[in-house]
This record gives structure tokens, C-alpha cells and sequence, in this order.
């Protein structure tokens, strides 16, 4: 396995040990949205995983769309390690307000600081973007369709939760027309 690739591993494994063990420190909840709801997201998010994760596709998802250079692996590697950092300084920000399903929490703050100033959904971002260091790194047909349809998910995902977040916070009108969701100044 190559340095960059290892990198990319290692990314998703500190990624995932974070996550466990930040969310035994979320606040209680008190509003979850259905479970029904929740696969509204949640398909779109696994299908896409599965299509970058699984190597071996047959023609023409296995077809390489992105051309191989020398450098592709270390933009990639580059990206996934810019894309972790923003989600654990995203989810250290959040604190106690994170979960992983479209919720509101008890004592839920909205939070407009640390990666919060720049775009809404910061974790979103960091996290796609991680993906997309795979995406790179293979260039390969079924990777780009599915991080298509991952981000796709986290697009639904998210207007499930600004949903919420508008009923709690009559502010996050004015923080939404102030701040892109997930690209600052574009997106």
C-alpha cells in the first residue's frame, strides 16, 4: 500500500475513533426526526459509500474518468488530512450539540463560531471532502457517481436539519443569508 494511501486509512480511522468517543458527550435529545425520514438521507449516503469503497466494479463503472499522474495520490492524501482537520475542529466547536442523526437537542445552542463563521455545516464539508480524497486517488467511474450520490444524501440531510434548526432559532434566517452551507462565499 502506498504512503499516500496509508494516509488516507489513517484519516478514516482517527476520523471514526473520534467520533466514538466524542459521542459519549452529546446532551440528551429532545427532538429526533422519524426514522423513515432518516432514510431519506441515509441511503443516498451508504449507496455512495459502497460505491467508492468496493474496488473491483465491472465495465463501464470501472472505467478511469480522472487521468493518473504522479501527483494525484498526494492530492489526494492533501485532501483527506485537510478534510479531517475540519471536521474534529468542527465537532470539538459543537460540542455537546453534535449528532449523527437530524436532531435538536436538550439546552441546544446554535453554533456561529470556529468553522461555524465560514459555512453552516462544517462537518459536512470536512467529510465530503475526505471522501473525495478517495475519489481522486482512484478516478475511477464508480467513485465519482458515488460521491455524487454521497453528497447528495448529506444534502438532504442538511435541509432536514436547518428544518429544525429554523423552528428553534428565529436568528438562523439571518446566520443562513449570511453563511453558504457547505462552501464559504459559493455553496
Amino acid at each position: 500500500m502506498s504512503i499516500p494511501s496509508l494516509i488516507i486509512l489513517g484519516c478514516w480511522i482517527v476520523f471514526i475513533v473520534y467520533w466514538w468517543v466524542s459521542a459519549l458527550k452529546q446532551k440528551a435529545t429532545a427532538e429526533r426526526m422519524s426514522f423513515l425520514s432518516s432514510l431519506a438521507y441515509r441511503i443516498p449516503i451508504c449507496a455512495g459509500v459502497i460505491l467508492v469503497a468496493r474496488y473491483h466494479w465491472p465495465q463501464p463503472l470501472n472505467l478511469p474518468l480522472t487521468p493518473y499522474t504522479p501527483v494525484s495520490p498526494a492530492i489526494g492524501a492533501a485532501l483527506c488530512v485537510a478534510g479531517l482537520i475540519l471536521t474534529i475542529w468542527s465537532r470539538w466547536t459543537l460540542a455537546g450539540n453534535w449528532s449523527s442523526e437530524v436532531t435538536f437537542k436538550q439546552g441546544h445552542q446554535l453554533v456561529n463560531t470556529g468553522p461555524y463563521r465560514f459555512v453552516r455545516h462544517p462537518i459536512y464539508s470536512g467529510i465530503i471532502l475526505m471522501l473525495l480524497a478517495s475519489v481522486v486517488q482512484y478516478g475511477r467511474l464508480h467513485c465519482w457517481l458515488g460521491w455524487v450520490i454521497f453528497c447528495m444524501g448529506f444534502w438532504i440531510k442538511l435541509r432536514q436539519e436547518e428544518t429544525i434548526m429554523q423552528r428553534h432559532f428565529p436568528e438562523y434566517s439571518s446566520y443562513r443569508a449570511k453563511v453558504k452551507a457547505l462552501v464559504p462565499f459559493i455553496l
